[in-house]
């Protein structure tokens, strides 16, 4: 019998089953399988007896050893290679023998095997994740650097465990802004060049001397009300302009993809849907939704109070604002029927700041009303939201002027203080391959990483010194770690999964320990994709190193024992595979060394 890829979700779904013949407990019956908390004890514990048996009003541990009896006439336990018994009031526990955790080391010995046991949890499902998008003729800044690597993390993750993933960069390309900066490009005779690195920034000057303008002269502000009108209305020179000005500011934004190893299947700006907002506007009206408003059509949601029209403090959810324009709230519409119906979208992931709660709350609350008033099959909506990185005073992260610390700033100092690091730490490798290979790497997996392990939903603290660190739950920690676990294949002059042959189940306590921890990874795998949190695999690679040097420092890897030895090298493989397909699940490239 094949090893399970994840043997708590396996072995739930067999509870369950064998369950519907122990009368007492049914087909309803949950068997709560979790890992065990002392693994003294076991590997896994089923701990929904003890409810059931509440419920039966019966002796639990008598249930227990009833449905253990089950478990056993089914003969898949031991085929699967547990043992179990019964423990305290009515516990179960599992444990693996080292024979099923040698069976699981063999099977899934690299990312394409992981990868096919782990599909099951997406299993071809259609989803569509909505990251970076950034807005228009603005620098990126810290602040952009969440949704990047979170977007990024999530969707390798998605799409590791089967998901069809369309990776849908939304950018924010339309609005009144642009009459300002249009108006601003005239006056000035700026010529854009969108291969200039410095297009972007001389962009965004001019939209902030514009905008000044626009608020002390109400002429001017008619002026560039009038040029955004021309805009609207395909006035041919502004919106040459403006394709430009899009031009200027993907080629910026690409540059810092690219530092970061995003791309993107699709970039669908706002620009894309403004001549489709109109069919929103007309079926939220029809079917009852929308409603005129002191000049904007809104939706109101009474059966929530928190958005009703007599909450204390009103939430409109205005689709369509008072000049008759569009905003994020139709836009945001107009692209879930889109990506529904042209992107066949079963899944939708939206990955953006915390503070964007109201929106997508209302967002989705509406589209469901819509979509059940329209007869259309809604697809599942997911907010991955994030908090704010602070500084070290504990307030948002800016410059001594007060502004947002550029992306591209923070990714130059980073890559500086990794270079000082690595010559700090290994001052005997060729200084090019340092600078210009080594310290670009750990400065942006650090950056990364830092973001990643935090829960999302938490703010964090920035902080170099920690960050660089080569000690603790860090990126350079780990990616040491990678490198370290190569060198016993180098230093026994094999490549990595040479070697194992032959190779015996795991015996002693280290070997059994590092074993238990490979086979973690489905498990972690699982937590990180159910509600699409990082820091779960994180957690597990950080886990999965310290398990490793545990094991290294008590068992000697390069034993005369041809058996001992094949199993401890075949332990060294699965766990530099599993480091360094777990660093790339989050975007993180590893080191041949550093």
């Amino acid at each position: 019998m094949s090893a399970w890829f994840n043997p708590a979700r396996e072995l739930d779904a067999l509870i369950r089953r064998v369950a519907t013949s122990v009368p007492a407990l049914g087909a309803d019956f949950d068997p709560q399988v979790r890992p065990a908390t002392d693994t003294r004890h076991g590997d896994f514990q089923c701990n929904g007896v003890l409810a059931a048996a509440k419920i039966a009003k019966l002796n639990p541990r008598a249930l227990a050893t009833e449905l253990l009896a089950a478990l056993e006439t089914e003969g898949t336990l031991k085929k699967a290679g547990f043992e179990s018994d019964v423990a305290g009031p009515g516990f179960i526990n599992f444990r693996l023998t080292p024979a099923a955790l040698a069976e699981w080391i063999h099977e899934y010995r690299d990312a394409d095997a992981w990868r096919r046991g782990a599909s099951a949890l997406y299993a071809g499902r259609n989803v569509v994740i909505d990251y970076p998008s950034p807005n228009t003729a603005k620098q990126m800044h810290v602040g952009h650097l969440r949704p990047i690597v979170i977007g990024e993390a999530v969707a390798r993750l998605l799409e590791f465990c089967g998901a069809k993933l369309t990776r849908d960069n939304h950018i924010g390309d339309w609005g009144t802004n642009f009459g300002i900066l249009i108006l601003a490009i005239k006056r000035k005779g700026f010529i854009l060049d969108a291969s200039s690195p410095q297009a972007l920034e001389d962009l965004e000057a001019l939209y902030k001397e514009g905008s000044a303008l626009t608020k002390a002269d109400p002429a001017e502000l008619d002026a560039a009300r009038a040029e955004l009108a021309k805009l609207q209305l395909g006035d041919t020179a502004n919106t040459a302009l403006w394709q430009q000005i899009v031009a200027v500011s993907n080629a910026a934004f690409q540059r810092i993809y690219d530092q970061f190893g995003l791309k993107s299947d699709v970039t669908l700006g706002e620009s894309f849907y403004r001549d489709k907002v109109d069919q929103v506007y007309r079926e939220l009206t029809e079917c009852g939704l929308a409603e005129e408003s002191d000049g904007a059509l809104v939706v109101w949601h009474d059966d929530i109070p928190r958005f009703s029209r007599d909450a204390e403090t009103k939430l409109p959810f205005i689709v369509r604002k008072k000049d008759g324009s569009s905003n994020y709230a139709s836009t945001d519409l107009a692209t879930i029927l889109y990506r529904v119906e042209h992107m066949k979208a079963e899944e939708i992931v939206y990955v953006t700041d915390g503070r964007q709660q109201d929106h997508f709350q209302q967002l989705f609350i509406t589209a469901t009303k819509w979509f059940k008033a329209t007869n259309r099959k809604l697809p599942r909506l997911r907010h991955v939201w994030f908090g704010t990185i602070l500084g070290e005073d504990g307030k948002a992260i800016k410059t001594k002027s007060g502004d947002p610390v550029r992306l591209q700033s923070l990714i130059d100092e980073a890559t500086a203080k990794a270079y000082e690091k690595v010559s700090e730490k290994n001052p005997e490798l060729p200084e090019d391959e340092r600078r210009t290979v080594i310290a670009p790497r750990i400065g942006v997996a650090a950056l990364r990483y830092t973001d990643l392990g935090s829960n999302r939903t938490m703010d964090y603290r920035f902080s170099w010194e920690k960050m660089l660190s080569f000690e603790g739950n860090t990126a350079p920690y780990l990616l040491y770690q990678a490198v370290r676990v190569r060198s016993v294949f180098r230093n026994a002059g094999l490549k990595v999964g040479q070697g194992e042959e032959g190779a015996s189940a795991p015996e002693t306590p280290g070997e059994i320990a590092l074993a238990r921890k490979l086979l973690g990874f489905s498990a972690a795998l699982e937590e990180a994709c159910a509600d699409l949190r990082p820091h779960a695999l994180c957690t597990y690679l950080y886990d999965l190193a310290g398990a490793y040097s545990s094991f290294y420092a008590d068992n000697k890897v390069l034993v005369d024992e041809p058996a001992v030895k094949a199993r401890r090298l075949a332990l060294c493989a699965r766990t530099s595979a599993l480091l360094e397909s777990g660093l790339r699940l989050l975007g993180i490239e590893p080191l041949e060394r550093m």
